[in-house]
């Protein structure tokens, strides 16, 4: 056990240490694979001592509860911090950072395993590596919270002033914010907690005053009335991101619009599904090339219930002539795609709406009354006064607050803005020139186009909970052309006084920062920006990775990208790897209306949290994966394998006190193309196909395709050392008599079992390390252990030589079920092939024998075909070698062949059966076509079963009568 970085991490326990084992902290160490003779105490019998690790010797299975023992003995340590003193370059995460309002949820693990994955991987290649958590301050949803808090008290935020209401919400925090953090922990996250960030920390917070004010000074911040996301609940304009539209039942109302000047015929009808906003119609539009309203292009149109109100009827091509009557009431001050029309038009912009949802004066008769009250009512008197046509069903698509519920509404309000273009273009720069690769490439396209048509940010909110807007306004002035923008209150009175006089009074802007703005500086502002000087910002900026899910990757990824560029001069990441969302076993989002929601919490106390990661992780990136109980079912098997596996291994190694043995054991090297020549098959075949595994496991994690990487380890683990090497390891161990042959088959087993271990852990972090702690005379613990060697020897013949030898087991264990031999029996066998096959076949004749249940002492190699090869069954295992196993040893074929008579003539009756049903006329033209579908596959199914017994049958008649 090493223990990494400075060494005032070592506690006065590390004392002790030192002297039970010098060895751990001596300057010129030994190698792991030297143990030395004296003060022998290892890594994992200290660690043991001290109730931290279990050994599978001494427990059946994996305990999951020791998953938080394990972990704060991690940190403990200080392995979560970056050596940077070992040099190199850094690999830097900065962690998305979770709402403060927060608890674990599916995305949450998703994106901890895949970063907790790149982090153990790189710190074992031996980069310093830092992944930097935090947690967001949460403008709207913490504010709803505490407001929630404060209601069950009986107490309005209103009721409050507003330093008293931040007050409370900082008192919230302390004392639940950090349950997203512990939960965090306990999917494994190896971060650097010492360097734990919160949005509205000091540093950051002056971070964020710092980039509005650059941004002002080059003009790129401005103020103004525009239309944006109003929460008419919150009383706040909300960003994109925080809007989720939903489907929902309503209605389309067509509504007849009179034409200035004509008859009672001259009308145009208009479908909308929000007739309350018509008192904000500023034009009727329609397609000009729509033949039907081109007479009344140019003239004028009446707006219902508003006395007499007239709008131009104007052409554009935006209208589609094929929705609704083709006619499109224009209400820029309630509709975004009717504002951008206003705009390039140039027509006014009309607002009919309180910011509490409520219609205001230029409603006439219906100010006051709430929008939705108003639509109600407005039909009924459009119904009343002959001006409704219609009312149809129709499925709305409904913007709501994602954190109130409520329905969202456009509206006309004066916001800070941050102007976007220019911005955006050097971040579309960073891409085409390969400064920033984003991972699926695919996803290039759609970054590429959202900055490409990017509208400028609304970036004031109006809430009490967040960064204030460093603004100060002049009392008496009009905010629009009097105001200050000063980095604190201090300063922004001395800037007054300076131009207005000392009497001057002035006041702070009451609205907050988005919350994405803060978050568009996390890269650098956790790092210390903007004081350069920091070392954490020297060491660690640009950072390596940014790995988020990629429904954000327009929101808060290519802001960062251009935040980064603005005030740092550099793109802020190198990389950007985006995952899919997660959705139930059916493809279904997860969704408490739905109930298929799966708590990680709970799915950790139940598979372990190893098969939770490993589950994650075996998606594509970008692809969304459907989450079931099988998967997690079939990956706590694989964490029970392993332990079995550790288990098995741990029992056939030499006692621990047996230095001698241990000398022996680890003094075996496999890293020349001579050592692999010289092992038995199965130990040259596993061995190569370890030294394959490191290869390609390595070159998929330096790509980040972590599922391929699973694939590889979890196929090598199982379906090669588990079921083939283990199983054959144990005619060494067992039955050899042969020391020298026992001692190279352990030193393989443990050679193979702890690089598997090591390739695993970034996946499986703690099953991997509670086994490899068991393993004796450990130098490093597994989470700092170096990582595999890459470009190791193979003998490429070994893998071909084992493969036949695999292909003959198969094919004798084949036949042993076709013809339902008793496990416990042994049986004969011919092995015939050409000599320089029999040459290598020959010498894993135990191996052989007992992987396919054979009597060792009548297994016979010959080049010949044997004596009784015509009352034998015949094995083509590859071209050049097969098998004759005598019916005699398997079967009473005198019974056997009664029986099969018997059960052919059964399968007989059910074809002609199904064929009669195939040959009734009334049966296939009136049956429905699935039905009939389905007895053709029965027949052909069931044909193909006669013949296969027709053959078997004839064959075992030959026998007899031979």
């Amino acid at each position: 056990m090493a223990f990494a970085g400075p060494s005032h991490l070592l506690s006065s326990s590390s004392a002790c240490l030192r002297r039970l084992n010098p060895s751990l902290f001596s300057a010129h160490s030994h190698s792991p694979w030297t143990p030395r003779r004296a003060a022998r105490r290892s890594c994992a019998a200290i660690a043991a001592e001290r109730d931290v690790f279990t050994s599978p010797e001494d427990a059946k299975s994996f305990d999951f509860t020791s998953e938080e023992r394990i972990y704060k003995w991690w940190e403990s340590q200080g392995f979560f911090k970056p050596n940077v003193d070992r040099g190199g370059d850094p690999f830097v995460i900065p962690m998305p950072p979770p709402n403060v309002t927060g608890s674990l949820h599916m995305g949450h693990a998703m994106f901890v395993t895949l970063e907790d994955i790149m982090i153990r991987y790189f710190r074992m290649k031996g980069r310093p590596t830092l992944w930097l958590p935090g947690t967001d301050h949460a403008g709207i949803a913490t504010q709803l919270v505490v407001e929630k808090m404060l209601a069950a008290e009986g107490v309005k935020r209103t009721d409050l002033t507003r330093e008293e209401f931040t007050t409370r919400v900082w008192e919230w925090k302390e004392k639940y914010g950090g349950t997203i953090t512990n939960q965090i922990k306990r999917l494994g996250a190896s971060c650097d907690w010492s360097r734990e960030r919160f949005t509205l920390d000091e540093q950051l917070s002056r971070a964020v005053v710092e980039a509005f004010i650059r941004l002002h000074e080059k003009g790129l911040i401005y103020q103004g009335s525009y239309l944006v996301n109003w929460s008419p609940n919150l009383q706040t304009a909300v960003s994109d991101l925080e809007v989720e539209y939903s489907e929902e039942p309503g209605n389309l109302y067509f509504i007849k619009y009179r034409v200035a000047g004509g008859s009672r015929d001259d009308f145009m009808t208009i479908a909308t599904t929000r007739p309350e906003t018509l008192f904000g119609d500023v034009a009727i539009a329609v397609n000009p090339e729509d033949e039907r309203y081109a007479k009344y292009v140019g003239r004028l149109a009446i707006v219902p219930l508003t006395f007499g109100r007239h709008v131009p009827i104007i052409a554009d091509r935006y209208v589609d002539p094929e929705f609704g009557t083709g006619v499109l009431k224009i209400s820029p001050g309630h509709d975004q795609n009717d504002y951008h029309i206003a705009r390039k038009l140039g027509l006014p912009i009309l607002n009919v709406m309180n910011k509490d949802g409520t219609l205001n004066d230029v409603a006439g008769l219906y100010s006051g009354m709430d929008r939705f009250e108003a639509r109600d009512k407005l039909w009924a008197e459009l119904v009343e006064t002959n001006l409704a046509v219609k009312k149809e069903p129709y499925t709305l698509r409904v913007p709501r607050s994602q954190r109130g519920g409520e329905v969202i509404e456009p509206l006309i309000s004066k916001q800070w803005f941050v102007t976007m273009e220019p911005l955006a273009e050097r971040a579309l720069d960073a891409v085409e020139k390969g400064q920033l690769v984003i991972l699926p490439e695919r996803f290039e396209k759609i970054y590429n186009n959202w900055l490409t048509n990017i509208k400028d940010w609304c970036i004031s909110r109006q809430l009490w909970w967040g960064h204030r807007i460093p603004v100060w306004y002049i009392v008496g002035k009009k905010c629009e052309e009097d105001y200050i923008v000063a980095r604190n209150a201090e300063d922004a009175l001395s800037k007054a006084q300076e131009k207005y006089g000392k009497s001057v009074e002035i006041y702070q802007d009451p609205d907050v920062l988005d919350t994405w703005f803060s978050s568009a500086l996390w890269p650098f502002s956790t790092l210390g920006w903007p004081d350069l000087s920091r070392e954490d910002f020297k060491n660690f900026y640009p950072t390596t990775v940014l790995e988020t899910g990629h429904d954000i990757l327009f929101f808060w990824v290519a802001r960062m990208v251009m935040m980064g560029i603005e005030f740092t001069g550099t793109v802020p990441f190198s990389h950007v790897y985006l995952h899919g969302l997660i959705r139930d076993s059916e493809g279904r989002k997860m969704s408490k209306s739905l109930g298929n929601v799966i708590d990680p919490l709970d799915t950790m106390k139940e598979y372990g949290t190893d098969a939770l990661r490993f589950t994650l992780c075996m998606g594509t990136a970008g692809q969304d994966i459907n989450l079931s109980t099988e998967r997690l079912t079939s990956n706590k098997a694989f964490t029970n394998k392993l332990w079995n596996a550790g288990k098995f291994l741990l029992q056939n190694m030499p006692d621990r006190s047996d230095f001698t043995a241990w000398d022996l054991l680890l003094a075996n090297k496999f890293d020349s193309e001579a050592s692999l020549e010289k092992l038995p098959l199965p130990e040259s075949w596993v061995v190569t196909g370890l030294h394959e595994l490191i290869d390609r496991v390595s070159t998929s994690y330096d790509k980040f395709y972590f599922g391929d990487a699973a694939r590889e380890i979890y196929d090598f683990f199982w379906g090669q050392f588990a079921d083939w090497y283990i199983e054959s390891s144990k005619t060494r161990l067992y039955h050899s008599g042969d020391g020298s042959a026992s001692n190279m088959t352990q030193s393989v087993l443990l050679y193979v079992f702890e690089n598997i271990l090591k390739l695993l852990h970034p996946f499986m972090p703690f099953v991997t390390e509670e086994l490899w702690q068991a393993l004796p005379y450990r130098k490093h613990a597994l989470i700092v252990a170096p990582w595999p060697t890459t470009d190791l020897p193979k003998n490429l013949l070994s893998i071909k030589r084992f493969q036949n030898l695999q292909s003959l087991i198969r094919g004798i264990r084949n036949v042993r079920a076709e013809y339902s031999v008793e496990p416990a029996k042994r049986i004969s066998a011919s092995v015939v092939a050409t000599a320089d096959v029999l040459e290598y076949i020959s010498k894993e004749k135990k191996v052989l024998a007992l992987l396919s249940k054979l009597d060792s002492e009548n297994v016979r190699f010959t080049e010949s075909l044997p004596c009784d090869a015509n009352q034998s069954v015949h094995i083509v295992a590859e071209e050049g070698l097969e098998a004759y196993l005598p019916l005699a040893d398997m079967v009473d074929v005198s019974e056997e062949v009664k029986r099969l008579s018997k059960r052919l003539s059964k399968m007989q009756t059910e074809y002609d059966a199904l064929l009669a049903r195939l040959n009734s006329p009334s049966f296939v033209e009136k049956a429905p076509e699935d039905i009939v579908r389905g007895v053709r596959e029965k027949a052909s199914e069931a044909e193909e079963k006669i013949s296969l017994t027709k053959n078997r049958l004839s064959f075992l008649q030959s026998t007899v009568s031979t």
